[in-house]
């Protein structure tokens, strides 16, 4: 007895990349075109959910290509209607490369969509009776007629009154425009020419009753559903453009279809005027309504350079700082530069005069920009090296898998020890991305809110497994420990930190040998003591204890730069939460910012 399990076996393949995808997506066009329609199982349903699946991830250009290939001719209704419904150029593959029979065609093509009867016509080897049938369906989904001249000529009274057209639904007509879209557009008031054909027709009929005849003239497209489509987007691009609202703020620009993108809506520059008073008069520029009627003296702080102490002594603006709140294009931090007026006759004081202007931003200092410099290489570089390990691992795993074909038991097996070996690097990437990330202040651990005791206490049970046998381990002193130690760090950051901490000192331990450990609250912040192993204690590096460049240390540090690396990240990790890790005497302290039992029963609420 034979039984056919490919689409199992298809079906069973692990979703590990782009190029696995489109392999799985070929394999299953192939095993499914050449089912028939009639079958029906569990298995087969989810073969088409996998394949929308896949169509979601891949081009349509490249499905369209992949259906043009010799492959085995379709001869699956199903998965021909299945395929009419996706986009243009994948339903044109998929309808001039299947093979049906007449039978099938025949049941098929009511229920194909009108773009896909379109796609059909074009095809030259279908039957009569296929034909016959696009004939009957033609007003619907296929081109009018070219127009005759002896029609043009001839009376409309002579004409023979025509059959009226059968009603398109929503579901067969595509260009249908729901009354959602028109309420979205602002058009159900005055909604635009029908689009449909039989709704052209009937349309037509009606103005040919109501008005004499009138030559034939020619609807411009702009009238159809490409405005609508042209409006909509336009409507979302200026949707994206604004930028979300700020309630409680009066812009200075009306909606009137202009909208400009929210970054260049910030004043950059105002001309003004002043009365005595040092109220603003007269401003210059878009922005002037936002600005009339400030009261450039109303500033009482006496510091210099505050313009409201020197405009109470009629002395020039130089640089002066001001701090508007108002309309977003002209609220925040703003430099006045103004002289006084001062009439020519009487020689009154008349105002200000000047010009508001955004402050430049602090420049950098050298180091920070080298520092950042340095950190953009190295990210770089890391970019440039997960390609070629994600290549080697994905060619791994389809040796080891055979998805090209079966391959030797000992190919598979190198195969699977090259995709381990890919994986431990990728890993090794990740965590110096996240090294540098950190010490640039690029990526800050999440706050939240957690128990680090109960976290300590979990970390050294997971250990024992590693550190029982060995007779190894920490020595948790219950009298100098406290059973809560509320801190203000997320759960899981925690967890990731102690881990790493911990994991790396207990694979430094060597046989026998236990690593004293007690924690405490101190004030405002939560201190770990812990002593270092015997093989990390004999460096003289206070900052960051490890081994020598170059040496891995135990397993357990899980860790492909040594344990040097994965204590120094383990300390920029505490520096990113707030806390900080150093060595003193042979023993480690970490410490993070903590929570008084107030704060952490007020965040409960």
């Amino acid at each position: 007895m034979h039984f056919d399990d490919r689409l199992d076996t298809v079906l069973r393949l692990p979703d590990s990349g782009d190029g696995i995808a489109r392999i799985q997506y070929r394999q299953l066009i192939d095993i499914l075109g050449r089912l028939p329609g009639n079958a029906a199982s569990e298995t087969l349903d989810a073969g088409f959910a996998r394949l929308d699946a896949l169509s979601a991830r891949i081009p349509a250009t490249e499905r369209a290509g992949f259906l043009r290939q010799p492959l085995q001719p379709m001869t699956n209704p199903r998965l021909l209607a299945h395929l009419a419904q996706a986009e243009t150029d994948v339903a044109s593959a998929a309808i001039g490369t299947a093979r049906l029979t007449d039978a099938e065609w025949l049941a098929l093509v009511p229920e194909l969509p009108v773009r896909a009867r379109g796609i059909l016509r074009h095809r030259r080897d279908l039957s009569a009776a296929v034909e016959a049938l696009l004939e009957r369906l033609g007003i619907h989904d296929r081109g009018l007629p070219p127009i005759d001249a002896e029609t043009c000529a001839a009376p409309a009274e002579a004409a023979e009154p025509e059959a009226p057209a059968p009603k398109v639904s929503e579901a067969e007509d595509d260009d249908y425009i729901s009354g959602d879209v028109l309420e979205l557009l602002d058009l159900a008031d005055d909604p635009p020419p029908p689009t449909s054909l039989s709704e052209w027709a009937q349309a037509r009929a009606a103005r040919e009753k109501a008005a004499p005849p009138s030559p034939p003239q020619v609807v411009s497209s702009e009238a159809g559903i490409g405005a609508i489509v042209r409006r909509i987007e336009e409507f979302r691009k200026a949707r994206e453009m604004k930028g979300a609202p700020e309630p409680g703020t009066d812009a200075p620009r009306l909606p009137l279809g202009d909208t400009v993108p929210f970054a260049a809506q910030r004043a950059a520059a105002i001309d003004f005027a002043t009365d005595p008073e040092g109220r603003i008069r007269w401003a210059d520029g878009p922005h002037a309504p936002a600005v009339y009627g400030l009261n450039l003296a109303a500033n009482d702080d006496d510091s210099d350079p505050a313009p409201g102490a020197a405009m109470r002594r009629r002395l020039p603006l130089r640089a002066a700082r001001l701090c508007v709140s108002g309309a977003p294009a002209v609220s925040g931090e703003w430099q006045v530069d103004a002289v006084p007026r001062f009439d020519p006759v009487g020689g009154h004081f008349t105002g200000y005069c000047g010009r508001m202007r955004r402050p430049a931003a602090p420049p950098e200092t050298d180091a920070a920009a080298a520092t950042r410099g340095e950190a953009d290489r190295m990210r770089e570089i890391l970019h440039e090296l997960r390609t070629p390990a994600n290549a080697i691992q994905v060619a791994a795993e389809i040796v080891q898998q055979q998805l090209y074909g079966p391959a030797p038991h000992e190919y598979r097996a190198l195969a699977a020890a090259i995709a381990s070996d890919c994986a431990h690097i990728l890993a090794g990437f990740e965590e110096l991305d996240r090294l540098v990330k950190l010490e640039t202040g690029v990526l800050t651990l999440e706050a939240g809110e957690c128990d680090l005791a109960q976290i300590l206490a979990q970390t050294v049970v997971r250990l024992r497994s590693w550190t029982d046998p060995r007779s190894s381990g920490f020595a948790v002193d219950p009298a100098a420990t406290a059973p809560s130690l509320p801190v203000h760090l997320d759960k899981a950051e925690a967890e990731r930190l102690i881990w790493r901490l911990f994991a790396a000192l207990a694979g430094a331990t060597a046989p026998d040998e236990s690593l004293s450990l007690s924690w405490a609250q101190e004030d405002a912040r939560v201190v770990v003591h812990v002593a270092l192993p015997a093989a990390l204690a004999t460096h003289e590096d206070d900052a960051r204890p490890g081994f020598a460049p170059g040496e891995r240390g135990q397993s357990l540090s899980a860790g492909m730069f040594g344990i040097d690396f994965t204590l120094r990240l383990a300390a920029a990790e505490a520096a990113a939460a707030g806390g900080g890790m150093k060595r003193d005497d042979g023993m480690l302290y970490l410490w993070l910012p903590g929570l008084t039992p107030e704060q952490a029963e007020n965040s409960n609420l």
